[in-house]
């Protein structure tokens, strides 16, 4: 599989810097609308953001997650905190998601966030907490891409 056939196909990448709207809906990336338009689940991320799934990603990723729910409590723990507060949504004619307050509280959300495409899916952080995350985080990414990928090439 190329490149070009997973993009193609939906890989999520880049960073931008939107503005919530007064009645604090996101306004989609353009590169992101056609992936998220048949719909997408929000819910709590790691790190207090939010993740927005495509509604294909997160049916998959609840039929695995659910076949481990007998045995495994972390597993069981973390389906209950992100079902509990998900909310499934379309995004609007404009590429825009209302963003509910509950979710917008988690997170810290005001007006100035940044959308972070993730590969299979978007992250919304509030913008000071991402740009002090990457701030705290680039020089172990520069360790782990040297320690951890070498023998990818990379």
């Amino acid at each position: 599989m190329d490149l070009g056939s997973i993009i193609g196909g939906g890989l999520l990448l880049g960073t931008y810097t939107p503005k919530l709207d007064e009645k604090y809906r996101l306004l989609l990336p353009a590169k992101f609308r056609s992936r998220l338009a048949p719909g997408v689940v929000m819910t709590k991320g790691q790190n207090r953001c939010l993740y927005l799934v495509p509604i294909d990603e997160f049916a998959k990723l609840y039929e695995k997650l659910k076949d481990t729910l007998i045995t495994d409590k972390n597993a069981q723990d973390y389906l209950r905190v992100m079902l509990s507060g998900a909310n499934d949504d379309v995004p609007d004619k404009q590429g825009r998601l209302s963003i509910p307050p509950h979710l917008r509280e988690y997170a810290g959300l005001d007006r100035d966030v940044a959308v972070i495409g993730a590969g299979a899916r978007v992250e919304v952080w509030d913008r000071a907490a991402w740009d002090k995350y990457l701030a705290e985080n680039e020089s172990a990414y520069a360790d782990a891409s040297s320690q951890s990928f070498a023998e990818l090439g990379f």
